[in-house]
């Protein structure tokens, strides 16, 4: 961690603005359904009060586009956070507009405002230099804390930095020590499991990661572009033709770099794309035409079990199968109970669908880390640059 963090600098007294992630899901009524994203900056915020600073938050939720919708208003997670820290947290009616600034501006040490949704404005998303110049009065100095949008340049996550000292707080900071030591140094072997629908997506994780691991398992949709690369017959599978040469490179790559690639030895196919289809087993090769795979089979659970066992660091990021379907959820739930029972193994989740699905199975207290961010943890490992991490103070 080569970045500045909140206890690299002296806060004492000083008026801060926080970037944290807010964007949690909520049912209709808008209640939280998810608050592990506003458990996860208490330990930023909690710090800031014991410095006695004049404390600004903000957060995007959802894709409000440049609107005001009452349904994307943080007003929810303004109460959430008073409950979580046992005092009032005040809330802004706007973000740049004559509430906020009021409010900002009579905020007392030891004093929390949080902003509205600041996507609610498109010169958040625009990184427009003006807006993030009104942000950045908000603090004399900015904390990033927002791990989940560090891969975006937007107003609130880089823009303010040009303008104010920026650090980071302590999610970033764990973050980038996991992900960082996975990575660069890890305990070996060092096992992947990689999902997802689509290997486009994946394209240069795998690449970097075929640079890094001793064992790579796939899943997921994107098992059946590889399939079709080994001439098998994939049905009604989700398949990429535009990606079968860099598939085969891929394969290649893993040969030549030593790497042991796995793909699944037997599928579990659904009739058709939906939680209450007809499923029937079958081995890769046998594959009928009129059906697709869904999830991995019980013979691949086995051996990648078997695998993840010989493991010291496993790195996992996209489910194996459809896990919103109850149907087939069983590869994803099978291999995340194979790692809580995992002993003396660094075990470390990438966000996105594939946290959900790890707390969904109950087990996600047993995992080493769990990713607050599933693209910025992707661009991580891929080794991009993260731009709300490029614009930190350096040490």
């Amino acid at each position: 961690m080569s970045k500045k963090t909140v206890k690299d600098i002296d806060l004492k007294d000083k008026k801060v603005l926080v970037r944290c992630d807010f964007n949690v899901p909520m049912d209709e009524n808008q209640n939280i359904t998810d608050n592990r994203r506003i458990v996860a900056a208490l330990p930023t915020i909690k710090y800031l009060l014991e410095q006695n600073c004049k404390i600004v938050l903000c957060s995007h939720l959802g894709r409000p586009k440049g609107e005001v919708k009452k349904e994307f208003s943080l007003a929810p997670v303004g109460k959430e956070l008073s409950k979580q820290l046992c005092r009032e947290v005040i809330m802004a009616n706007d973000v740049i507009g004559e509430d906020a600034k009021t409010k900002a501006n009579n905020l007392k040490n030891g004093e929390i405002l949080l902003l509205e949704n600041v996507r609610f404005h498109r010169e958040e998303t625009d990184n427009d230099p003006e807006f993030a110049k009104e942000l950045s009065k908000y603090g004399e100095v900015f904390v990033n804390d927002a791990f989940g949008t560090v891969h975006r340049a937007h107003a609130s996550t880089e823009g303010v930095a040009k303008y104010i000292p920026a650090v980071s707080g302590f999610l970033i900071e764990k973050e980038l020590k996991f992900l960082g030591d996975a990575l660069e140094n890890p305990e070996r072997p060092l096992v992947s499991i990689l999902g997802g629908s689509k290997v486009s997506d994946k394209i240069g994780v795998i690449d970097s990661l075929l640079e890094k691991v001793d064992t790579l398992l796939i899943g997921g949709g994107m098992a059946y572009t590889f399939y079709k690369v080994l001439g098998y017959s994939i049905g009604n599978s989700i398949c990429e033709d535009d990606k079968l040469d860099l598939a085969k490179e891929l394969m290649k790559k893993a040969e030549e770099k030593n790497v042991k690639m796995l793909l699944p030895i037997d599928n579990k196919l659904g009739k058709e794309f939906s939680p209450n289809t007809e499923t029937m087993i079958v081995d890769r090769d046998s594959i009928p035409d009129g059906w697709e795979g869904l999830d991995i089979g019980p013979k691949t659970i086995e051996l990648y079990s078997e695998e993840l066992k010989k493991a010291k660091t496993v790195i996992w990021n996209g489910t194996v199968g459809v896990a919103e379907f109850e149907k087939f959820a069983q590869g994803t739930n099978s291999l995340a109970k194979v790692l809580a029972d995992l002993e003396d193994v660094v075990t470390i989740i990438g966000g996105g669908d594939t946290a959900a699905a790890v707390q969904k199975s109950g087990v996600a207290d047993k995992m080493t880390h769990i990713s607050t961010g599933g693209g910025a943890s992707l661009e991580f490992i891929e080794g991009k640059k993260l731009p709300g991490i490029e614009v930190l103070e350096n040490k």
